[in-house]
């Protein structure tokens, strides 16, 4: 079982992948304006169908989900009134990345804090016949845990695991040998799951 996964060197191939994580991370400008937490709209520029949109409480609880419906410019209002004075944030998760836009509410007033506005990179993970690509941005130099399980009559049995620290790009290569396999990431607090097939 050993060698069922051979790690392969970085290649050329991820510089594609990353070119367009960067390009993305520009795309989703925000607009708040609020009088009151009664009257809040919000709007996205360049969301596509399928992106998400939660507001949640500081504690990571969902508040609010919405999958965007249609691709371009979104906009909606927002009773935040029912809200307790504190910290909450919206999130828009696309392809590639996660936006966190943090806001206040305090006695009916919402307050959006542009500066701690942050961008996270979800990993990219692609497979090309026995070869397995992963990727991500790390910025923040955050640590991303891989973990590769072989899947066999419903049991996993971990062969791969590695931490990545200290890096603002991660880039990895599998070869897998013919099977089942699930691949999990974790990265930012956030756990990635890929189901493998090959």
């Amino acid at each position: 079982m050993k060698n069922v996964i051979k790690p392969i060197k970085k290649g050329i191939l991820l510089a594609t992948v990353f070119a367009s994580m960067i390009v993305s991370a520009n795309e989703i400008s925000t607009r708040i304006v609020s009088i009151d937490a009664k009257a809040t709209a919000f709007t996205l520029n360049n969301v596509k169908v399928g992106n998400l949109l939660t507001i949640k409480d500081n504690d990571g609880v969902v508040l609010y989900e919405e999958l965007i419906r249609i691709s371009g410019t979104y906009r909606k209002g927002f009773d935040l009134s029912a809200l307790p004075n504190g910290a909450y944030f919206f999130e828009v998760e696309k392809d590639f990345e996660i936006k966190i836009i943090p806001f206040t509410v305090d006695t009916n007033n919402v307050v959006l804090n542009k500066a701690m506005e942050t961008t996270k990179f979800k990993p990219v993970i692609n497979q090309k016949s026995n070869l397995v690509f992963i990727s991500q941005l790390t910025p923040e130099l955050e640590a991303v845990k891989i973990k590769i399980y072989s899947t066999t009559n419903n049991e996993n049995v971990l062969l791969h695991s590695e931490k990545i620290e200290g890096s603002q790009k991660v880039e990895r290569v599998y070869k897998l040998e013919k099977g089942n396999y699930t691949i999990v990431i974790n990265s930012d607090n956030k756990e990635y799951t890929k189901f493998i097939n090959n």
